[in-house]
């Protein structure tokens, strides 16, 4: 499902605040530390509590392979400047059901809007450089947070049901979301016309409705070509 383009571990995505790249060795003793939270686990479907002795060097492992044959896309959430310290996770999973989002995010950083953040990018990638139709999430019932992360990222809630979470032994009772590509796309076209244009392009624009108006072509400025 996903291309060449993110199976090399070089790849990345960069927003206003962070950087998101492949997890690697060095990534261990943060994840180690976040994951080894119990609040952050019981939240997950994955993460084992009490967190095991070497888990986070095979969550890695594992992570890159997945990464590298297509079948997931799965980074490290860094922060910009200084040592872009690892802050947490996000992956896109290839399902039966298109692509499944997930993430966790140190608690010292809930609040901040970088959850958002990492979620908006990654289903930008997801839509740019897939043919996925949807991408879907959940959330426990009991995590608002969450909840509000994926409603503010345009992900719209579908239903309440009982969702299999591994490592919580079981059912759960979870909100689950999905974003579609028709409803990504409208979000990208409105948020392109909400952008503000650059002073060189507003000139031109400007320029362009006054010779509309008038039928008087515009003389060209010192040092510009005329067409």
């Amino acid at each position: 499902m996903f291309p060449d383009l993110t199976s090399d571990d070089i790849f990345r995505i960069e927003t206003q605040r962070l950087w998101l790249r492949w997890p690697r060795a060095s990534d261990i003793a943060s994840l180690t530390s976040i994951a080894s939270l119990a609040h952050v686990a019981q939240m997950t479907a994955l993460i084992p509590h009490p967190y095991p002795p070497g888990e986070a060097e095979r969550f890695i492992m594992k992570a890159r392979a997945e990464n590298a044959n297509g079948t997931a896309l799965i980074l490290a959430i860094t922060k910009k400047g200084g040592a872009r310290q690892t802050i947490g996770l996000i992956g896109a999973h290839v399902t039966a059901a298109d692509i499944e989002l997930g993430y966790m995010l140190a608690p010292q950083y809930w609040g901040k809007g970088l959850a958002t953040e990492a979620v908006k990018a990654l289903a930008n990638t997801v839509f740019s450089l897939t043919r996925a139709s949807r991408i879907h999430a959940n959330s426990r019932v009991n995590n608002i947070a969450s909840r509000r992360v994926l409603e503010k990222a345009g992900f719209a809630f579908v239903d309440t049901g009982l969702d299999l979470l591994p490592a919580r032994g079981g059912l759960h009772p979870c909100d689950r979301f999905q974003l579609d590509r028709k409803t990504w796309a409208a979000a990208k076209r409105a948020e392109g016309e909400k952008r503000p244009m650059p002073p060189m392009a507003q000139q031109a624009q400007q320029a362009q409705q006054a010779q509309d108006a008038s039928g008087i072509k515009p003389v060209a400025a010192a040092g510009e070509a005329e067409g």
